[in-house]
């Protein structure tokens, strides 16, 4: 019994993970369209926020939820300012410029900080159930996770900016023609992409490490579950998180992480063959 309800947190904990780190692209590609190939090195500049904003005296928990996601929010409006906004409607151009710019980061980052793995101890501890320990900071995890996306929905739902947002995604002619600046909204809206991956890679930190190349680790999962997901940015994230974390969990623990891989990957391609407009193209239509 004890073995089961350490299964199940550690599914839990996997399917936030998958959605923290997927939260972000949802946001940039979801809403404008763009496949922002630089999304991997978002997360691993939120790692390295956090690493250097704890050294210089910053509490852990300031870093995390804070400092990094503004600093990569920041990061993201100069990039959107400078390369991103003169390229939307050209998908493929867009894919070249953050793929070069993904490399340009790895290679600034490994000159700076060096091609080692650092990083900073997981706070509050572990639990212990039975005969086995689970880490407290990835419950508390859960928790953020939940807040980060119900804080998304409430926004994008319930508040003038998230109306003008969804407006101007859909139909950027008619909003222009209401007064409202789309490029001022293109460049938020990416700003905020951007700092929600550079909260994913500070909250994973603890976990995983840092290093100029962990953003490849991610990425792929990130545009998997994206896409398996479909159009809805909340509502399909999460759904695809849960169904891909699940069984990327439980074919790990049943035989290797490799093994978990492959399974993740394969019940993308089913997904996406029965279901080509993903889990909300089909289902959860009217979701956000």
């Amino acid at each position: 019994m004890d073995l089961v309800v350490i299964i199940i947190l550690q599914v839990i904990a996997a399917v936030a993970s998958l959605a923290l780190v997927s939260v972000g692209l949802a946001v940039i590609f979801g809403m404008m369209r763009v496949i922002n190939l630089a999304h991997g090195e978002f997360i691993m500049l939120g790692g390295y926020a956090v690493i250097y904003a704890t050294r210089w005296g910053v509490n852990l928990w300031v870093a995390m939820l804070l400092v990094a996601p503004l600093f990569v929010g920041v990061v993201g409006i100069v990039v959107e300012r400078t390369v991103i906004r003169f390229l939307y409607g050209r998908m493929i151009d867009t894919m070249l410029a953050t793929w070069g710019l993904s490399l340009l980061l790895i290679g600034a980052a490994t000159m700076i900080f060096g091609n080692t793995t650092t990083g900073v101890s997981a706070p509050l501890g572990s639990v212990t159930i039975g005969q086995y320990q689970t880490s407290l900071y990835e419950l508390v995890l859960v928790v953020i996770v939940v807040a980060v996306l119900g804080g998304l929905m409430a926004i994008l739902r319930l508040t003038k900016a998230g109306l003008i947002a969804r407006a101007t995604m859909q139909n950027p002619a008619m909003a222009a023609s209401l007064g409202i600046s789309t490029n001022t909204v293109y460049m938020v809206t990416f700003g905020a992409g951007a700092a929600l991956s550079g909260l994913a890679g500070a909250l994973i930190a603890p976990l995983s490490g840092v290093l100029p190349t962990m953003g490849v680790a991610y990425v792929a999962k990130a545009f998997i579950t994206v896409i398996s997901g479909g159009s809805a940015i909340i509502a399909g994230t999460l759904s695809a998180s849960m169904l891909l974390g699940s069984l990327n969990t439980l074919a790990t623990f049943v035989a290797t992480p490799v093994v978990g891989e492959i399974t993740l990957l394969f019940a993308a391609i089913v997904l996406l063959r029965i279901l080509p407009q993903g889990i909300t193209g089909r289902f959860f239509r009217r979701a956000l």
